[in-house]
């Protein structure tokens, strides 16, 4: 029977951001996606969860932030 790595309670995570902003919740024993920077860990997952709460208060991508604020809006 194997386990979600993403889902493992017990494991070690890492926050992952990429270009965008979007951040990710990433099993530390698993590569690193092409575009994806790590900002945070390994840790445990609650303390990964914290810092994505803490640290993505705007879920909206990068680009569009940018493309609203020179919009004026």
């Amino acid at each position: 029977m194997s386990t979600n790595p993403f889902e493992n309670a017990d494991g070690s995570y890492l926050v992952l951001v990429n270009e965008e902003g979007q951040h990710s919740l990433w099993p530390a024993d698993l590569a690193v996606p092409a575009g994806w920077l790590g900002v945070f860990g390994p840790g445990a997952r609650p303390a990964a969860l914290e810092y994505i709460e803490a640290n993505w208060t705007d879920l909206r991508p990068r680009s569009l932030v940018t493309a609203t604020e020179a919009e004026g809006v």
